[in-house]
């Protein structure tokens, strides 16, 4: 009867952990980035696969690169099929758009006719030129919901509200945008994305509040503070385009590693000192000589708060689990 009764205990114990176990995997998120950079490679622009863990309901964040990304994430055998379309199709249940630059949304316009009806989210601001500008019959065909006629309806347009969260359909995440200064006045996102009571922030292009005049950064480095504070903000995606040589007047609305550290200093303040359990991706490097290998140098050099930062590769598979 003892022995029984040990067995019974070990058995309990050992599901209750497996239990745990799953919870944290079904909290955390899995990412493929189908695109890191920003500025001159067409094959290689900022676009990011982004579900629940366990999950192959993604929403696609930027879309500066679909194709060439799908197929990278094909030769490393991240889904189970081959065929790109069929994967575009299948896999992406929609589109977040951070800001209209054509090295966020060129790959949604040049796929959009492998594509099938989805919805595609963005602030007016992003709308506007995506239905004024790229999708027309003069700069290409229209397979939206509204603008020049004929409209396709392939896909609809979703206006997004500040802070306002949206549980998005056919997808296990939910979803609310902020104001980002891109080049002010011009308007840019950021999207915290929430798995139960996990979360993930990923940034459009920004410039520095300091740079730019204005107090967006702070706006969401207060908002996302608390999140940090309790555990549960696991990663943020956040761009860094120029090495510290470039001058603030010539940053056209984009960070340094030098006013990186300078933002994150200002979040960490704001979380208790408890940034460095989150992790930091850094995107859209630009191609300008060395600049990749500055960037990197010039933010281990800076990061005095001992971050955990990390670099994107297009087309490999990130896991992040609760």
């Amino acid at each position: 009867m003892k022995n029984k009764i040990i067995l019974f205990f070990i058995l309990s114990i050992t599901f209750q952990i497996c239990i745990a176990q799953n919870s944290t995997n079904e909290n955390g998120f899995t990412i493929i980035p189908l695109g890191v950079k920003g500025g001159l490679d067409e094959s290689n622009l900022s676009a990011y696969m982004i579900a629940a863990s366990g999950s192959n309901n993604y929403l696609c964040f930027d879309a500066g690169t679909i194709n060439v990304g799908l197929q990278k994430a094909v030769q490393k055998n991240l889904f189970d099929e081959t065929d790109i379309a069929a994967i575009q199709k299948k896999y992406i249940k929609g589109y977040f758009v951070s800001h209209a630059h054509l090295d966020h949304v060129a790959g949604l316009i040049l796929n959009s006719p492998n594509d099938i009806a989805k919805n595609v989210y963005g602030f007016d601001s992003v709308i506007e030129v995506l239905k004024n500008y790229y999708f027309t019959w003069k700069a290409w065909a229209n397979f939206t919901n509204e603008g020049d006629k004929p409209q396709l309806n392939k896909y609809t347009y979703n206006y997004l509200t500040p802070g306002k969260e949206l549980a998005i359909a056919n997808t296990e995440l939910s979803v609310t945008p902020y104001l980002l200064s891109h080049v002010s006045p011009y308007e840019s996102s950021a999207f915290l994305i929430r798995n139960k009571n996990s979360y993930l922030l990923y940034l459009g292009d920004t410039g520095p509040d300091s740079v730019e005049g204005s107090t967006k950064l702070k706006e969401l480095w207060t908002v996302v503070a608390e999140p940090i504070k309790r555990g549960e903000l696991k990663a943020i995606f956040i761009e860094v385009s120029f090495d510290n040589a470039m001058p603030d007047k010539s940053l056209f609305g984009h960070l340094t590693p030098r006013l990186l550290m300078q933002e994150m200093r200002i979040l960490n303040e704001l979380a208790g000192g408890k940034l460095n359990q989150v992790k930091i991706f850094v995107t859209h490097m630009k191609p300008c000589g060395n600049c990749e290998k500055n960037i990197k140098n010039q933010i281990k050099s800076e990061n005095k708060l001992g971050l955990s930062i990390q670099y994107p590769i297009q087309g490999t598979l990130i896991k992040i689990n609760n």
